[in-house]
């Protein structure tokens, strides 16, 4: 029988709540590819990410994880060390800025709903480090998802001073966890059309934009480019690759106009 690029891995996987979100993409396209995994998710998106998880392929474990508690941190370190002993990989796909850090004015927005989004949405990435790393003996892989924030966007606000963060973090991630021969990278996405895109305003100006300006082309209801690209990093076919952001997005971000 022919072995998939992820036999034999075991991936913590985070941020599926419907199986329109781009991790629950990767979590199908994971387990094809022979890996064991285990999904989070966090308050009463919990239940829900429990019902999604009947329609992957296999039915994975649901940990709750919400990525701000640090008695959650332990738990799921503790319960995967239980479970597992060792783990492979994990994919950050965590988010989440209040909706007055949204929209057109950049100006109407407070610290302490900034610091949300910077803490849900940046310090995430190296928080769910903490979870795994120490269970990373073998060496890994930890993905985040990300959406391109070296230029700014219409409506996207403080959302994309926090994905500068998260870049600027999943950096300084690879340069510390390099030596554990533990890769840190992340999958600058296109727009797709998640619960969470919903809550953007204008999303439909990038919906509407992206396909015409790119190469190949964009599917904003397709998430499989995107979890194939994520596997791929997650899997050893990458063993040099830190510290990169990996566009995924029809070629959109190589367009002038």
């Amino acid at each position: 029988m022919p072995v998939g690029i992820l036999d034999g891995k075991k991936i913590l996987i985070t941020g599926v709540l419907t199986d329109t979100s781009i991790a629950f993409g990767v979590a199908r396209v994971a387990q094809e590819e022979g890996a064991e995994i285990i999904l989070t998710g966090a308050g009463r998106g919990l239940s829900i990410t429990a019902r999604t998880a009947k329609k992957l392929p296999t039915l994975p474990e649901v940990l709750e994880l919400d990525i701000t508690n640090q008695d959650h941190i332990a738990s799921v370190r503790e319960t995967l060390k239980e479970k597992w002993g060792t783990v492979d990989g994990a994919l950050h796909a965590i988010g989440y800025a209040p909706p007055s850090c949204l929209g057109d004015d950049f100006m109407d927005c407070d610290w302490e709903d900034v610091s949300t989004a910077i803490h849900i949405s940046t310090y995430s990435f190296k928080a769910l480090a903490d979870v795994v790393v120490p269970l990373m003996d073998n060496g890994g892989s930890i993905v985040g998802l990300d959406f391109d924030a070296t230029n700014s966007w219409p409506a996207y606000g403080w959302m994309g001073v926090a994905k500068a963060g998260l870049e600027s973090t999943s950096r300084y991630l690879a340069r510390q966890l390099g030596p554990k021969n533990i890769r840190v990278n992340l999958i600058a996405a296109g727009p797709i059309k998640t619960i969470a895109a919903k809550s953007i305003p204008e999303f439909q100006q990038f919906e509407d934009g992206w396909n015409p300006q790119s190469p190949l082309g964009w599917d904003v209801f397709d998430t499989e480019p995107v979890a194939k690209s994520t596997v791929a990093l997650l899997s050893d076919f990458f063993p040099s690759t830190t510290g990169e952001m990996i566009h995924v997005d029809g070629g959109f971000h190589s367009t002038g106009a």
